[in-house]
């Protein structure tokens, strides 16, 4: 069963290179397909930060991302933290 996690970006400048960065390579540690989607029902790879900038997420979109796989939990968990206390 998969997992989905919806969060609130709160950053000011949204998500961009730099924390996009950390978000791939967090993503990258985990077992399970890891994938972003924006509001208007965009789905993208989690693991590829190219894909991830192209949803342009901005502050106050809310973002939710989707992790399916042997550690999905704390996949979803951790990621869905790390969108929700962006820093620069």
């Amino acid at each position: 069963m998969a997992c989905s996690k919806t969060v609130e970006i709160t950053n000011e400048t949204g998500l961009h290179t730099r924390p996009g960065n950390e978000f791939v390579s967090l993503a990258k540690t985990f077992s399970s397909a890891i994938e972003v989607e924006n509001e208007e029902g965009k789905k993208v790879k989690g693991t590829s930060l190219l894909k991830l900038l192209s949803l342009g997420i901005k502050k106050g979109a809310k973002v939710t991302v989707h992790a399916d796989g042997a550690d999905e939990a704390e996949a979803c968990e951790k990621l869905a933290e790390l969108l929700a206390n962006l820093k620069d």
